[in-house]
């Protein structure tokens, strides 16, 4: 049986959803597959659980220090049940909403898992004994977590995706992997009342961002109570009715042990070298400038490239393929511009939280112009503060010499909201200079950027200079 489309999509996650809405309203035949609910990682088993449940977390925080703010609370039990009814309470309206969407734009959804197929008509996807041919193939299967060949089982090992639907939480964990998943959770399980150890092999965590930010986080976590461990290995695991381990030489037990350490692409058997598509050694799709791959008519979006692993990329990846692909269709006049993984900002959402986008002020080079504005300085930032508690948030902005901004990077207590002006600032090549005279409103976060950007034109006002 064939079935003529002008675009079929294997993956509804973040970048696979994202080009069916938009290749659709552009005026494409499109065809959707994937056998999980549409959504993906990102909405049902990754950013939106799990940002729901650190903003249990910190409510659960706030309240364990609203004394401090002189207001009279007692902290009761975490009642994971209702925790978790919470959690499924955003994402249901969530995939309902996207599902009328696919359905409203006349996306054919397919809810099987296919296959990429190519024979002398073009490409096409294979699902079972069916065949539905396509003008256009796109690839956006996603990742997996990366389990090390530990005996992840759900209940003592566990990944990301057991630790979002736990029934009840354990008295301590290990979390193994200091990059933006162990991190998160790390923090909202240290807030929810779990006893952490968090072991990293580099000598960092996050090692993408600031190093200096990385230092504060790892200080602040450790004041928070976190028994952080950098540098060091996890080995000798052993499941019974807990888990224990080496970490280094040291023994460490704990109720369970999350591995943490990263997440692969999905690319397994889905027909790719079949079809005379290249993968790299680990996995991703090998494409060029525009995601096709070496298979003409089929491309791939999302964590199955090689990059930041980013719900955002995958957007922003999809939508590019939509328009290029009605492009190349002659359905679409304009030719889209691929955004640059540099330029794709970046959060981790643990406490206090750190956002970043372009270069590091290292990758900018020594002759880079680097300012740092404390968030100390900030009325907004010392508010959301418990009375008597330091503030090590900061601003840091780097820029050419004498040229446009190429890096934000921001620690602190909701930072993660200033990250869109980030964007901008690096994604327009924005000077100090340019926007040194715009107003931000007063008493906001907001203000720290304005701060570091007059530092950096040579104006600092609420700070040295």
């Amino acid at each position: 049986m064939t079935h003529p489309f002008d675009l079929a999509i294997l993956g509804a996650g973040s970048a696979g959803y994202a080009c069916a809405l938009r290749a659709a309203q552009l005026g494409l035949r499109v065809a959707l597959f994937d056998d999980t609910p549409v959504g993906g990682t990102c909405l049902h088993r990754g950013c939106i659980p799990a940002k729901a449940w650190l903003q249990a977390a910190k409510v659960r925080s706030t309240v364990a220090k609203a004394d401090a703010f002189g207001i009279g609370a007692t902290l009761g039990d975490t009642d994971v049940p209702a925790l978790r009814r919470y959690v499924d309470g955003v994402i249901k309206p969530l995939h309902k909403g996207l599902a009328g969407l696919i359905a409203a734009r006349g996306i054919t959804l397919v809810q099987e898992r296919g296959i990429v197929s190519v024979d002398d008509g073009g490409p096409g996807v294979e699902v079972g004994d069916a065949r539905y041919q396509a003008r256009a193939v796109v690839v956006a299967t996603g990742a997996r977590p990366v389990t090390l060949g530990l005996p992840v089982d759900g209940e003592r090992v566990l990944t990301s995706d057991h630790a979002l639907r736990l029934d009840a939480l354990p008295a301590s964990a290990i979390v193994l992997g200091g990059g933006v998943i162990g991190v998160e959770i790390a923090s909202l399980w240290t807030d929810l009342g779990v006893a952490v150890t968090l072991v990293e092999a580099m000598d960092r965590l996050l090692p993408g961002e600031e190093p200096a930010h990385s230092s504060i986080l790892k200080a602040e976590l450790i004041s928070r109570g976190i028994d952080v461990r950098l540098g060091a290995t996890l080995t000798d695991v052993e499941v019974g009715d807990g888990v224990t381990a080496k970490v280094g030489a040291a023994g460490v037990s704990a109720d369970v042990l999350l591995v943490a350490v990263g997440r692969r692409p999905a690319t397994e058997s889905l027909g790719l070298a079949e079809a005379g598509a290249s993968l790299s050694d680990s996995g991703h799709v090998v494409v060029d400038e525009n995601l096709q791959t070496s298979v003409r008519g089929v491309f791939a979006a999302g964590d199955v490239v090689a990059g930041p692993q980013l719900a955002h990329r995958g957007y922003a990846h999809g939508l590019f393929l939509a328009e290029r692909i009605a492009q190349l269709q002659g359905r679409h006049p304009g030719r889209p511009t691929l955004p640059r993984d540099r330029d794709i900002p970046r959060i981790t959402y643990s406490s206090p939280q750190l956002a970043s986008v372009g270069l590091t002020a290292e990758q900018a080079g020594p002759d880079a112009e680097v300012v740092d504005y404390p968030l100390s300085g900030n009325g907004r930032s010392r508010i959301q503060k418990a009375p008597g508690v330091r503030d090590s948030g900061r601003v840091r902005l780097v820029r050419e010499p004498g040229g446009a901004i190429v890096g934000v990077h921001l620690i602190g207590e909701e930072v993660g909201e200033l990250i869109g002006e980030g964007a901008l600032l690096v994604g327009w090549q924005a000077t100090p200079e340019d926007v040194a005279g715009i107003v931000h409103a007063h008493p906001t976060l907001g203000e720290s950027l304005a701060e570091a950007n007059w530092a950096l034109s040579g104006r600092p006002l609420h700070m040295h200079g």
